[in-house]
């Protein structure tokens, strides 16, 4: 017989008390339940469990009216906290979960996405300041794209990383000026282009009419919100979270709403590529940067500077017209679509192609990787090496019995000596599970925008942990030649220099075309910013970068390095062990012309940020007097260089990077115990042999024949070095270096065209030794 819904009033021996409907011995229905200690709801029940429609309110004077579910706050609802502040919208599980609006007690106000509590997504916050930031969060932080506007006016439009402006940006002063740059924990890092308060070059008004905002700023950041799914009962909340957003990541009222509306996470997600509003070459700056050049501006002569900063301080400055830099950008965006389709492997990959080939390069990996990975582990044998040590399988787009079908062109794929490879990915603790996650996951394989010098292409896996390499058919010949001997180099030597290779491979596309790849580990694989780049040969002849090509990426060269590294003296020791036994290797296999790759990350020095000569402009001191940092969010202590301290496991991260192998230094100046370096503001990170390296770079004289504008204001920076020894590839023979000595008039007895691999290795240690002077 079913139960009957009854109505009564219950006490129990805890204090507790409930009155309302049961259902057998559970509350069902409309009730009111009363705990001991005051707190008191009423609503629905249901099995003897708060859900439905109810209120609750607890002893502290904190209340909840609105969605229940098993006796959680689950569904839509208001929570008024005890200390005044108000949050409407999605909870799950007792947890804010979804999209909503808080109100805090300070009178801050956040609107958005949240994710177990926290702010997850995209969503506005606006300070009692009357700061607001409208753009992504993660983790409660912002995160991602988007667009900070203080109360003083000035403007943020860019990217973000734990709560600090980390990445492409641009910034605009209250009174119209913009820097357009790059920033790292909060602070400038990197080159830019400062244009003053009051100039007119037209790019400023093309760049801030995209935005769907006046120069003044006046319609900016008004009357916003997101998008948000309510029921009729959630009327309220609902008309406040449907407001639509415009396209560019910026908020306008309600009267001018673009017709190309969409919810804050969609514009978010459509905009939020830094290629959508700056260009990587932070020498032009400015996206579309070729299009400035268009414009015949009224006010062409106007200064502007281009500047380069170090954690915030400025280091270098060129002051130029708006004309200069228009051409610089034009003439740096040029595509030589002839000197291009000379270069070898490029004309394969062009348009279709390349896309085609990455997609390729991926499945080829994924199959090799999990065709290899479930053998059991053993040493290499002599077979492993062999022309029969290969693995090849046919890639037909609609699949077969051993191959998935596919999106991309059918094609044949060849990996060489896989066993080997697999030896030496876990001789460098790389998991076959996150190497193909790394290379073949969604995001892809990002092809870098500029071809080598040999015509290589160069790919990068999208978390910037490996670079793949085009190969000549010679190239891979002297790879596979030389990967017996590299083989026992690397196992023998585990601090070594050389280049780490991965794996090596072959795709072969319809009409025969063949292109192969090499996988290596990225060196510059780190979370510091790298600075400056250096490819080191010794050499003098051609071995100069032209100024007005730089960018800020260039990889310079030797004639173009202008310091002295000052190191520790057991760091240097170790670091010149590693680099004779490895050029004594090279010299073995008579390979010649590598190079010494160097990174450098500069560190501010102390008391840097009281040496910096006051800027020239007036309608600049006050701008950069405050760059209008955020008081509502803790800024990172300025850098005060670095230091070495006693190694501590628990205190560094151990997860091995593609670079990251050998074992941890020790240092002369902490009586010969093994350090770790730290850098204030970032982090502690172990020292190894040509990994987190730390030095002091001494500035050199200026070469009397440059005639630079730069104006270098300091002399002594404290760096870290990340080096490797790279363009291992390049066989010697004689015959063929010294015709191309005599061809091309190459007498330079520094030239690397005329000397035997004994000679090079000599000459090439010896160059080093002067870039690193032993100190006392």
């Amino acid at each position: 017989m079913e139960d009957i819904e009854r109505s009564s009033e219950k006490t129990f021996s805890n204090g507790d008390a409930y009155a309302g409907n049961y259902e057998g011995e559970l509350a069902n229905g409309k009730g009111k339940y009363a705990w001991s200690d005051g707190t008191v709801y009423e609503g629905d029940w249901e099995n003897g469990k708060m859900t439905g429609k109810g209120q609750i309110i607890w002893s502290s004077g904190a209340k909840y009216e609105g969605d229940f579910s098993g006796g959680y706050l689950h569904g839509f609802g208001t929570f008024t906290g005890s200390d005044g502040s108000i949050y409407r919208g999605s909870w799950r599980m007792n947890v804010v979960h979804g999209v909503g609006k808080k109100q805090y007690h300070n009178s801050d106000i956040y609107e958005g996405s949240w994710k177990e509590g926290v702010h997850d997504g995209s969503g506005k916050y606006s300070w009692n300041s009357g700061n607001v930031y409208i753009g992504s969060w993660k983790g409660g932080k912002m995160c991602g794209r988007g667009v900070m506007k203080w109360a003083n006016g000035d403007l943020f439009d860019g990217l973000w990383l734990n709560g600090f402006r980390h990445g492409n940006g641009i910034y605009r002063f209250a009174d119209g000026g913009y820097y357009f740059g790059t920033w790292s924990q909060g602070l400038k890092d990197g080159k830019g282009i400062l244009y003053p308060a009051g100039s007119k070059h037209p790019y400023i008004k093309k760049w801030s009419s995209s935005r769907d905002y006046d120069i003044d700023g006046t319609n900016l950041l008004s009357c916003s919100s997101l998008n948000s799914e309510g029921k009729s009962q959630r009327s309220v909340i609902k008309r406040s979270l449907s407001e639509k957003i415009s396209v560019g990541g910026f908020l306008k009222s309600s009267s001018r709403i673009s017709h190309r509306g969409a919810s804050l996470k969609q514009n978010l997600s459509t905009s939020s590529s830094t290629g959508d509003f700056l260009c990587y070459d932070s020498s032009c700056t400015l996206s579309h940067a070729s299009e400035v050049g268009q414009y015949d501006s009224q006010d062409s002569d106007a200064l502007v500077y281009e500047r380069e900063y170090m954690q915030g301080v400025l280091i270098k400055e060129r002051i130029r017209n708006c004309t200069e830099v228009s051409k610089k950008c034009n003439e740096s965006n040029k595509f030589h679509t002839d000197k291009v389709k000379k270069a070898s492997c490029i004309y394969v990959l062009e348009g279709r192609w390349s896309h085609y080939l990455r997609l390729n390069l991926q499945l080829g990996i994924r199959y090799t990787v999990g065709k290899i990975t479930p053998v059991p582990m053993r040493e290499v044998r002599s077979s492993d090496f062999g022309d029969r040590a290969r693995i090849r399988m046919y890639f037909p787009r609609k699949g077969s019995q051993f191959t998935p079908p596919h999106d991309s062109i059918s094609f044949y794929w060849k990996d060489y000596c896989p066993m080997v490879f697999r030896n030496l990915r876990e001789m460098f603790k790389l998991d076959a599970a996150e190497y193909m996650m790394s290379i073949c996951g969604d995001d892809g394989l990002r092809e870098l925008s500029s071809p080598g010098k040999s015509g290589s292409i160069f790919y990068l896996s999208h978390d910037d942990r490996f670079v793949i390499k085009t190969l000549k058919k010679p190239e891979l010949k002297t790879l596979l030649k030389m990967l017996p001997n590299y083989y026992r180099h690397v196992g023998d030597h585990e601090n070594t220099l050389i280049t780490k290779f991965f794996g090596l491979h072959r795709i072969k596309l319809k009409g025969g075309r063949k292109v192969r790849f090499v996988v290596m580990g990225n060196m510059f694989y780190t979370e510091l910013r790298i600075h400056r780049r250096y490819d080191l040969k010794g050499s003098t002849h051609g071995r100069i970068t032209d100024k007005e090509k730089i960018k800020e990426n260039t990889t310079l060269k030797d004639r173009d390095l202008t310091y002295e590294f000052h190191m520790d003296k057991l760091l240097r020791q170790s670091l010149f062990k590693q680099i004779a036994l490895d050029c004594m290797f090279l010299e073995s296999q008579q390979i010649i012309d590598y190079s010494l790759l160097v990174g450098l990350h500069f560190r501010a020095p102390e008391l840097l940020k009281s040496l910096e000569p006051p800027d020239t402009m007036h309608t600049l001191e006050s701008l950069l007097a405050n760059d209008g940092e955020n008081p509502k969010v803790d800024l990172p202590i300025p850098p005060n260089g670095l230091r070495l301290v006693t190694h501590e496991p628990s205190s560094v991260s151990t997860t091995p990077g593609p670079h990251i192998r050998g074992k941890t230094l020790k240092a002369y100046s902490l009586g010969d115990r093994e350090v770790d370096v730290l850098l204030p503001g970032t982090g502690r990170l172990r020292v190894q042999v040509g990994v987190n390296m730390p030095a002091q770079a001494h500035r050199k004289l200026s070469d009397p024949e440059d005639d630079s504008a730069e104006v270098e204001l300091f002399e002594v920076y404290d760096v870290v070095l990340y080096m490797g020894i790279i363009d291992i590839l390049q066989e010697y023979n004689v015959k063929k270096k010294l015709e191309h000595a005599y061809k091309s008039m190459q007498f330079d007895p520094m030239s690397i065209s005329v000397v035997e691999p004994k000679m090079y290795a000599t000459r090439f240690t010896n160059f080093l030794e002067k870039v690193f002077p032993e100190i006392p």
